[in-house]
């Protein structure tokens, strides 16, 4: 009765109502078919455009990246395919600032490396070498980065991949050193008498390292890895040819575990540095790689005054750098170490 109450009325019934309604509810949640070939972005959609990030190049010292507290800047120029038509693409544009240190970022550098001596040296030599290997482990993960940058200074990507591998070849050589080379120098001497005498390796303090123009990777790791090998704390002025890739990989340093002023670098002109690092009475050795016969002797003369040990050389051309024979060795350890001979009487 109701039913035909509600047709004349022209009203739906109920049971109706309640079946189209859930017809409705079934038909809302059927499953989307997407075709794997529709695009996942409309097509009048337009993406956003995103500026790079470029980076900002600063000096390490004391295990912080710092500017020069000059404020000056020198501006190094790269090349977007590597001057070779391989294309490298990279956020830094085809010039960027890097620090230009003066005297005072010097004294910052070497202060920095006297307060990391007592804790670097005291260090075992097995933790050292764990340390050097950790760096070396982390020179090869961002290996990419670093054969980058030597293409944007205008290496053929087979010699910027060269170059990367044998310094991270390097760095392993100076890790397995770490805890050898004592072994290797220290001696036990005869001597007339009641005693037991002993000749053991030391390390000296502070060295100043003044790294060739090139190769600017290889030749600054196989100048600095020795120097802290063998308990020493370093300061290094990078080559100027292409003060970038240096920067870079202190980057490799600053992540590794080296504590802070273990290894400190700065930037700019070895002509205006180095003299500054000969005449400092904190610095105990200098090795410096210069190719101008005039700024070598200027270096020994200022080194001369406090008694320090210097060497200076005439950078090897890069397949020197790059023979295991010539560009590694205990040798590159020793020559700044001192040694301590130790009398122990001996008992009845």
């Amino acid at each position: 009765m109701v039913e035909k109450k509600q047709k004349a009325l022209g009203e739906t019934p109920a049971s109706a109502t309640t079946t189209t309604t859930t017809a409705t509810t079934e038909a809302s949640y059927e499953p989307l078919h997407i075709s794997s070939e529709a695009p996942l972005v409309k097509a009048w959609t337009k993406q956003k455009a995103r500026v790079s990030v470029a980076k900002a190049y600063k000096m390490f010292i004391g295990g912080a990246f710092v500017r020069s507290e000059s404020g000056r800047y020198l501006q190094v120029h790269g090349r977007k395919d590597g001057g070779f038509g391989a294309e490298v693409v990279d956020a830094d544009p085809f010039i960027v600032n890097v620090p230009w240190g003066s005297r005072k970022d010097v004294r910052d550098a070497v202060l920095a490396a006297k307060n990391a001596v007592a804790g670097w040296e005291k260090r075992t030599a097995y933790n050292r070498g764990q340390i050097l290997y950790r760096l070396a482990e982390v020179m090869e993960s961002r290996r990419p980065e670093l054969v980058q940058s030597l293409m944007r200074s205008g290496q053929t990507e087979a010699e910027a991949v060269r170059e990367v591998d044998a310094s991270v070849d390097r760095a392993v050589f100076y890790a397995g050193f770490a805890d050898k080379y004592s072994s290797l120098l220290a001696s036990h001497n005869p001597v007339a008498g009641p005693h037991f005498n002993f000749s053991i390796p030391e390390s000296m303090g502070v060295i100043a390292v003044v790294a060739p123009d090139r190769p600017s990777l290889l030749g600054l790791v196989s100048t600095i890895l020795p120097v802290v090998t063998g308990g020493n704390t370093c300061v290094a002025i990078a080559g100027g040819a292409d003060p970038r890739t240096a920067i870079v990989w202190t980057e490799c340093v600053a992540t590794s575990d080296m504590p802070g002023g273990v290894v400190n670098v700065l930037t700019g002109y070895a002509k205006e540095l180095s003299p500054h690092l000969a005449k400092h009475r904190e610095v105990s050795g200098i090795d410096a790689w210069i190719v101008d016969a005039e700024l070598r002797k200027t270096v020994e003369g200022e080194g001369a005054d406090s008694v320090k040990r210097i060497k200076t050389h005439v950078p090897m051309d890069p397949e020197g750098w790059l023979d295991e024979r010539t560009g590694q060795g205990l040798g590159w350890i020793e020559r700044f170490l001192e040694t301590k001979t130790v009398w122990h009487p001996m008992g009845v």
